[in-house]
């Protein structure tokens, strides 16, 4: 894995949801029954993603969340420890089923989701205490939307107090407290995301940039908006200044913003300037698109590495960073 998360250590508080994907022609109108095939489970939810993403790119990952009591828990669970993350800070309860995602694809590759959060939302600022060691012990806190916000808030707070990185994943779109957007150093929404959280309309590069500095005003130090297939914007009091993506054959957008998210988080805790942890993310992003399913798509730091210095190549000033 190189030098790259060497020893890095990240907390993501977050979700796990037991996904469950199906091929179908079409969505089911009420009341009618549609044929679907190739039934698939793949671990998911935006924190196991964000966790297993961290792991790849060669940091070590501490993952604290809650499942139910049941089978999809006991997948979720050896999932996390099969792919290297601690996990003991992981939650069981038995009062709601683990998080569970019912996901049809269609013939244009988009899908529709039908999730329910369950034990995700069951995880409290009681447990952020309990697990207030690991997160004193990391070098960041990466966390998102997908829990109760009062649990977000406690997360973000503890790893500040402690003066660990802070990062926001400002999914999935919901509204939350200007509190969340003042602990947190780094809030990266996409673009539904952002457009959701400022009220203003994101279609392009310049909306994109006026609905970010809205957040700034309200107490975001640093934006940094997922574009997908447009790239990444960075937006702080200072100015604004956009990353271009980089070009791949996409098969299935999945959890692109999560390998972006973490690989952000792990680059900015390495110490690395901005810039480059923006354009390492991107890259990052870009090669989750090329595999099927959330998880089994997650990059490593060398295949990461390898795309951003072949672009960097040949760019015109031919200058090879990293």
């Amino acid at each position: 894995m190189g030098h790259h998360g060497s020893r890095i250590c990240v907390a993501v508080v977050g979700s796990t949801n037991f996904d469950m994907v199906v091929r179908a022609d079409r969505l089911p109108k009420e009341g009618e029954n549609v044929m679907a095939t190739g039934l698939k489970f793949f671990p998911g939810g935006k924190g196991g993603n964000q966790a297993v993403a961290v792991r790849r790119l060669g940091a070590q990952a501490t993952f604290i969340g809650c499942v139910g009591e049941d089978v999809f828990g006991q997948f979720l669970l050896r999932n996390l420890r099969t792919s290297g993350i601690e996990s003991r800070w992981v939650k069981r309860t038995k009062r709601v089923a683990t998080g569970c995602a019912f996901i049809p694809v269609l013939p244009t590759g988009n899908n529709a989701i039908v999730v329910d959060v369950g034990a995700n939302l069951e995880l409290t600022p009681r447990d952020i205490e309990r697990a207030r060691r690991p997160i004193e012990r990391a070098d960041a806190l990466l966390t998102v939307l997908e829990l109760r916000l009062e649990t977000v808030e406690a997360a973000l707070g503890l790893a500040r107090k402690a003066g660990k990185l802070t990062v926001l994943d400002a999914g999935p779109p919901r509204r939350f407290s200007e509190e969340l957007l003042k602990l947190a150093e780094i809030v990266s929404p996409n673009e539904s995301e952002l457009e959701f959280i400022s009220g203003e309309k994101v279609f392009d590069r310049a909306s994109a940039e006026a609905a970010a500095r809205k957040l700034v005003e309200r107490g975001a130090a640093t934006v940094v908006v997922k574009m997908g297939g447009a790239g990444a914007m960075l937006v702080t009091r200072e100015g604004a200044k956009h990353f271009p993506a980089f070009p791949v054959q996409a098969v299935d957008p999945t959890a692109a913003g999560d390998a972006f998210s973490a690989a952000l988080t792990v680059e900015l805790a390495r110490g690395a300037p901005m810039d480059d942890c923006i354009r390492f993310a991107n890259g990052a992003g870009a090669l989750a698109c090329t595999k099927l399913g959330a998880q089994p798509s997650m990059p490593t730091a060398k295949e990461v590495s390898r795309l951003v210095a072949g672009s960097m190549v040949s760019a015109k000033d031919g200058l090879a960073r990293r």
